[in-house]
């Protein structure tokens, strides 16, 4: 067999190799690449976890060291009940579900878990699907159509830039902007332009997050459906860090304003964070819309179900959730010590009421560089910088449990004493 272009030959079973042009100028410029980020400091490094997540991991490495860098909000991902919930649906359901739902990839366990979902924000129906960043990709190219406009904050999650990329590259005449980062006299400015706009005949959506990632900061629900109601938009929320943590009994950000979840038209979420950690995301919302999605969302008519595992811890976690709410009191007085000590070692943390706690360094090499030496001293907190914020916005991204200790914390902040000690 020879292939042609000169790559690689397999002739008598000897196999020789010889790069083409193309082939030399992308190895050169990929090392280049590399080689910069290695030089500048920036060069992220895979650290490798062996054995579950909890308040305390072990790191390839360093051993058994703290960790401030998860989304396992409500320690539920090594929960026994969780865990017996997945070994068990592995037992009934087995491995895989080898299909895509339309075939033959539907199961008990879906049904079970989706009717748990909208139970559990009180709306008409749910569908679940592999990630959220798969949802994000379904329900706007589904739901949405030429003459439509889409309008987003500008901080919302790269998931949601995508879903909307897509959507308006595959739908021609539909329409997208964006609005400063909780700005409502934009949104309002934007929703108004786009009602006289004679292109956009359609729906008005807008879209935000409930609580944005790499900010801690929270989204003024009932403010922006306010602006909705006044032009006749729809909106849509992405709860991914707000749901399990936001609210008396952690159903949400709507829940945290005391806003009915009426109020928010579709819901997109994660099983993957405090939701018992696993994977998987899901939409929620009208059953209409939930039955369009079956018919034409195309990440689940192509792609397989939600292993049957992860759907069933997911759902005993929700379950633990609704049965012991007093977790998400545990969260936030957790947050709020851990708050007061990070600022008292003198570092400059963004304000916010959810389990989030950025420390800004601004510059990127440096974060990563205190990321590093905090794992040193067995404290996991990992450093943000460019491209996953803006240049100079670099920061410490902490994250709080609630089944992190007084222990737990307090080792966190001796932790960021020595490194402000170190990097001042």
């Amino acid at each position: 067999m020879v292939r042609l272009g000169g790559v690689s030959a397999l002739i008598g079973g000897t196999f020789s190799a010889m790069p083409t042009a193309v082939e030399s100028s992308f190895a050169s410029r990929t090392h280049a690449m590399l080689e910069s980020l290695k030089q500048s400091g920036q060069l992220k490094h895979l650290q490798t976890i062996e054995g579950p997540m909890d308040a305390t991991v072990c790191v390839r490495g360093f051993g058994e060291v703290a960790c401030f860098c998860s989304n396992n909000y409500l320690g539920l991902a090594n929960h026994p009940e969780v865990v017996q919930a997945g070994i068990d649906g592995l037992r009934k359901y087995g491995a895989g579900t080898a299909s895509v739902r339309f075939i033959c990839g539907t199961f008990a366990c879906h049904e079970s878990l989706e009717a748990t979902i909208a139970k559990f924000y009180g709306v008409d129906a749910s569908y679940t699907f592999t990630s959220c960043w798969n949802a994000n990709e379904a329900i706007f190219p589904t739901l949405c159509e030429p003459g439509d406009m889409l309008v987003s904050d500008e901080l919302n999650h790269a998931s949601i830039i995508d879903g909307i990329r897509l959507a308006v590259s595959i739908k021609k005449g539909l329409h997208r902007t964006v609005y400063k980062n909780g700005d409502m006299e934009m949104l309002d400015a934007k929703l108004a332009e786009a009602r006289r706009n004679p292109e956009v005949t359609g729906t008005l959506w807008v879209v935000t997050d409930g609580v944005f990632s790499m900010e801690g900061s929270v989204a003024n629900l009932p403010k922006i459906r306010d602006v909705c109601d006044r032009h006749g938009a729809l909106l849509v929320v992405d709860d991914s860090h707000g749901t399990g943590v936001m609210g008396p009994t952690g159903r949400g950000t709507h829940e945290h304003w005391n806003m009915p979840a009426s109020k928010v038209d579709y819901f997109t979420g994660t099983l993957g964070k405090a939701l018992g950690g696993g994977a998987g995301g899901y939409i929620a919302g009208s059953r209409q819309a939930m039955d369009l999605l079956v018919q034409r969302g195309r990440p689940t008519l192509f792609s397989n179900a939600l292993p049957c595992t992860v759907a069933c811890s997911a759902q005993k976690a929700i379950e633990i959730l609704m049965r012991e709410p007093q977790r998400v009191s545990t969260l936030r007085n957790n947050v709020a010590a851990a708050r007061a000590g990070i600022r008292s070692v003198g570092f400059e943390v963004l304000d916010s009421t959810t389990a989030i706690c950025p420390i800004m360094v601004h510059d990127t090499a440096k974060a990563i560089a205190m990321s590093k030496r905090l794992l040193e001293l067995g404290v996991f907190v990992i450093g943000f910088g460019f491209p996953v914020v803006p240049e100079g916005h670099a920061r410490l991204r902490v994250q709080i449990s609630a089944v992190h200790t007084a222990e737990h914390i307090q080792k966190l902040v001796d932790g960021l004493t020595q490194v402000r000690r170190e990097f001042s």
